[in-house]
């Protein structure tokens, strides 16, 4: 009988086969725009800020997508600013997730004086309106990248938190982590042994989540001023130079405003397929 020759499935392909058919779709569309955001400089028809023609030029062979208000090639701002969106969404959202799951595991394990410190001033700044937060913030901060993703990382991370916490507050009543306890382990022992491991697929769930949230409040602050700054690319501030076009038809400020909507809407089709496949797998070893 021949031997079996059949290579073993890649991650990449077993993850491909968990999803749904539509989240197939959204991770080919995440995968291009990822793509494109890392070889940004290389498959860029112009440089970023290169004139190339007159204002709100309409698609043409020398533009795929016509040029903005300055006679810019749209594709080119549209491809440097997903490198700027991934960049920007991507390392806001690392930020919040190492602080908010790391002080949400610390409340749920220590429990007492410590929790109800942590859970009143994440309470406290939650109480106060994101956007607003975040717009008092950066009118009085430096316009620079590091100020805007530690104030989107601080910001997010209160919401990390709460979920985090309450993960850990489930995981923690289990007899594992009481067994550590008694063996006299440290807080940061259990944390990194007994609870995260089990916590791993909420919180992935979460930070896809998160970042679809970091996406649009970075395009939002762009819209409004406050968020990567010209001639930086950025979707949100292509949405905001472009808009008057909208009055006389030309589509330059659409084109932008739907690259935010794949980007968010493709995360959201495969957070959505991962949890429902986890689910589904977990419920019938249950049964």
């Amino acid at each position: 009988m021949a031997a079996d020759t059949q290579k073993p499935a890649s991650a990449f392909a077993k993850f491909m086969a968990m999803l749904s058919p539509g989240a197939r779709v959204a991770a080919v569309v995440l995968v291009l725009l990822l793509l494109a955001a890392l070889f940004a400089p290389w498959i860029a028809p112009y440089g970023e800020n290169e004139i190339v023609g007159e204002f709100w030029e309409p698609f043409s062979a020398r533009s795929w997508l016509g040029t903005d208000q300055l006679g810019r090639d749209l594709l080119t701002r549209l491809i440097y600013g997903a490198q700027n969106t991934f960049l920007i969404a991507g390392t806001a959202t690392l930020l919040s997730f190492t602080m908010g799951s790391f002080l949400g595991f610390i409340a749920a394990v220590s429990r007492g004086a410590v929790d109800q410190l942590l859970s009143r001033l994440n309470d406290m700044m939650m109480a106060i309106p994101t956007l607003i937060f975040a717009l008092v913030i950066l009118s009085v901060m430096p316009s620079n990248l590091i100020v805007l993703i530690l104030v989107m990382g601080i910001l997010d991370s209160t919401r990390v938190f709460r979920l985090s916490r309450a993960v850990a507050v489930d995981i923690a009543v289990f007899d594992f982590v009481e067994a550590a306890r008694l063996r006299g382990e440290r807080t940061l022992w259990i944390i990194s042994r007994e609870i995260l491991p089990n916590a791993l697929t909420p919180l992935f769930a979460e930070f896809g989540l998160r970042f679809a949230f970091a996406v649009l409040f970075l395009s939002t602050l762009s819209f409004l001023g406050l968020g990567i700054q010209p001639p930086e690319a950025d979707w949100g501030n292509m949405v905001r130079d472009n808009r008057d076009g909208i009055i006389y038809g030309i589509p330059a400020a659409l084109i932008p405003a739907a690259s935010i909507a794949m980007l968010t809407i493709s995360i959201n089709l495969i957070v959505d397929s991962v949890i429902g496949r986890t689910s589904s797998l977990k419920g019938g070893r249950d049964a």
